[in-house]
């Protein structure tokens, strides 16, 4: 930037509206990156940054776009601008929306198929990033994804798009055509949203990673480049500039690979994908042999980057469907995803051929006015919204039973299976996922960012033992157990649970950071136990968090890490561990839905749902404290597995949470085994 204060908006180094070989190519690896690791080819673990890529590529061009409708016209034409962006974009993606939710009625468990459905009305309304946000979804580890769950992306282009021009033009206006303002401007909004994004990463995770402002810098940091070359620095003339482009495209492909679903993200770590790809749009800006632009021209990665937008939209939903057709309690072979990725090629291909490049500039169009493009844009998102809430009623009374009524059954030590899903099941398959204990709603069971235990008491009766439940959510699962004594008055509980923070002292990690606030309401958990200690705490804990795996192994840290706490833990107290319970993976639920009649088809083998190295090293830990190991499996498991369904009662709400419904009516089992610890 010159010193010049009133400096107009000059001519670009490069005409930014001529084709750029290199940005071609450039998608092409954005593409190919997200598609091999949703194939899920392991030694591309940080794909997802293909995603950032694309943000940065895009603000990028957008920005060029509109600094030359101003250094042109002295303003921006809204209406112009927004009817290509809907003839650009939409066409493509509400033709995929329509196929995805065909195909999906045709081949995806019944159970998902709701979520199908608010999914295509979101993604038509635009704001698909915003339905994952609210419904927290974990989109680096989620088991049972949404198929529009890579609209994401669109749903925060399609928001910048709404804004980013509006702030150029008026801050045009405001600060009287002066490039550097108007820079210094762009780079403020820029550093307010790294901030955010950064602070949201560690606190609100999905919302950072799926909202406008925790993710606009990623494009505005694309538009300060645009800034930046229509400068015309003199050093970018210099041939020595094109190793810019080398040094981004190694870093980008070593962060593709270096990153995981564990890397805590987007935050500060998605600086590197980003500032990566700016070194490959500064790079390539002048082409000559000391650029990358040569090899991101070659024939191929320019055919995949000229079909990459349709690629993105078609890959997901084709890997995405099969796999729920197949079963999520098990992941289809790597030869069978890879096998679909190729086969988005040529799909995508006839979707560009067909339907994205016919619609983007048609002579008959253009010569319409602009808001003809968006009417018919609005009309074509409209028809869906209609269709699709017009089906939800239909997908969620849909019959998910035999239509035959189970009789109950007594809960033993040798649970039996009941073979399909009966009419009176409870909680019904629909109803699953919400069947939580009353913890939750009450806000008596703390979230991740929570530090300050809440104690709530339950039971009437002082003059009755102490309980205390103590540890994360598969501590929480207990609690409809324990409250059906609470309430005959046979103890006063206290609940004391928390998301992901287990009553272990072990360095739990959240997104590759430190879980920082789990250690801390381990320590206000045990300052308050130490005040007025109970007569019995009850641990239990998710079996298989995510730790710090340089300081040892699962079984390695687990067994002094529970020895650690229980030394912690009043004298006077006596301590019971409760074993934990199966983890399927997915949602049995699920699986059940496709397979009403047969429930053996949603088994797996017990070997495989338990922790059974855990638990030998808890029971070692316990057994040696003085403690006492409570284990239930038997009332849940036989030799060969788990049964999710026992007399007319569902036994799991999601992959390794057992439902409200079926911890109550363990009550008994579980008060024998600590009955005893409050008479002595």
């Amino acid at each position: 930037m010159t010193s010049s204060t009133r400096q107009p908006i000059q001519a670009p180094a490069v005409p930014a509206r001529g084709f750029r070989a290199d940005i071609q190519g450039l998608r092409a690896v954005a593409v190919a990156l997200v598609v091999l690791y949703h194939a899920g080819v392991s030694v591309i673990s940080g794909g997802f940054v293909g995603v950032d890529v694309f943000f940065v590529v895009s603000g990028f061009l957008i920005t060029t776009h509109l600094l030359e409708s101003l250094e042109r016209d002295g303003r921006i034409s809204f209406g112009s601008f927004y009817a290509r962006r809907a003839r650009r974009i939409l066409p493509a993606s509400l033709a995929v929306v329509v196929l995805t939710v065909v195909a999906s009625w045709l081949w995806m468990p019944p159970l998902q198929l709701r979520s199908v459905f608010e999914g295509a009305i979101a993604t038509a309304l635009y704001v698909p990033n915003l339905l994952f946000a609210v419904q927290g979804t974990d989109y680096l580890a989620e088991t049972a994804p949404s198929v529009f769950q890579h609209y994401w992306s669109l749903g925060v282009e399609e928001q910048f798009y709404l804004f980013w021009p509006l702030i150029l033009a008026v801050g045009f206006t405001l600060l009287r055509r002066s490039e550097r303002s108007l820079f210094m401007l762009s780079a403020v909004l820029v550093a307010v949203s790294i901030a955010l994004g950064a602070v949201l990463t560690i606190s609100m995770q999905p919302w950072a990673f799926f909202s406008l402002p925790t993710r606009a810098w990623e494009l505005g940091i694309g538009g300060l480049v645009a800034f930046l070359l229509r400068t015309n620095p003199r050093w970018i003339a210099h041939r020595a500039a094109g190793i810019l482009g080398w040094i981004g495209l190694v870093a980008l492909l070593l962060v593709a690979v270096a990153f995981d679903s564990s890397t805590l993200f987007p935050g500060l770590n998605a600086l590197l994908p980003v500032t990566a790809t700016a070194l490959i749009i500064v790079g390539g800006a002048r082409s000559g042999p000391w650029s990358p632009t040569r090899l991101l021209s070659v024939r191929p990665l320019q055919f995949i980057g000229l079909i990459s937008y349709s690629l993105y939209l078609v890959h997901w939903p084709l890997l995405v469907i099969p796999q729920a057709a197949y079963g999520l309690e098990s992941r289809l072979p790597l030869s069978v995803t890879l096998a679909l990725g190729a086969l988005a090629v040529p799909l995508s291909y006839l979707l560009y051929r067909f339907v994205e490049n016919p619609c983007r500039n048609p002579s008959w169009v253009i010569a319409m006015r602009p808001r003809r493009s968006l009417q018919a844009a609005g009309i074509a998102s409209l028809l869906i919204v209609g269709i699709s809430a017009a089906a939800l009623p239909a997908v969620t009374n849909v019959q998910l039973s035999t239509g035959k009524a189970a009789e109950e059954a007594a809960v033993d030590t040798t649970p039996v299976a009941t073979g399909y899903v009966p009419a009176n099941l409870t909680p019904a398959l629909k109803d699953a996922e919400r069947d939580n204990p009353e913890i939750y709603a009450s806000r008596c069971h703390l979230p991740v960012p929570a530090t300050d235990p809440v104690n709530c008491a339950f039971g009437t009766n002082e003059k009755v033992p102490s309980v205390v439940l103590f540890g994360d959510s598969h501590a929480a699962q207990w609690f409809p157990a324990l409250q059906a004594k609470a309430e005959e008055g046979a103890i006063r509980l206290f609940s004391d649970t928390k998301s992901s923070c287990p009553s272990v002292e072990v360095p739990i990690l959240v997104k590759g950071a430190p879980f920082i606030q789990c250690e801390q309401w381990q320590d206000k958990m045990i300052a308050l136990l130490a005040q007025d200690p109970p007569d019995l705490i009850v641990l239990s804990n998710y079996s298989r968090p995510a730790l710090d795996e340089t300081q040892g192994s699962m079984s390695e840290q687990w067994g002094p890490g529970l020895a650690r706490m229980i030394e912690r833990l009043p004298a006077s107290s006596r301590v019971a561990v409760i074993r934990d319970t199966a983890d399927w993976g997915s949602t049995p639920a699920i699986c059940l839905s496709a397979n009403v009649d047969d429930t053996a088809a949603c088994q797996q083998n017990v070997s495989d749902l338990l922790a059974t190295d855990v638990a030998a090293a808890e029971r070692e830990v316990v057994e040696a404290s003085g403690a006492t190991y409570v284990d239930l499996t038997d009332y849940l498991c036989d030799e060969q597995t788990c049964p999710l369904i026992i007399g007319t009662t569902l036994v799991y709400r999601d992959a390794h949470h057992l439902t409200a419904t079926f911890s109550k009516e363990l009550s008994d089992p579980l008060w024998s085994a600590l009955e005893p610890l409050l008479r002595e």
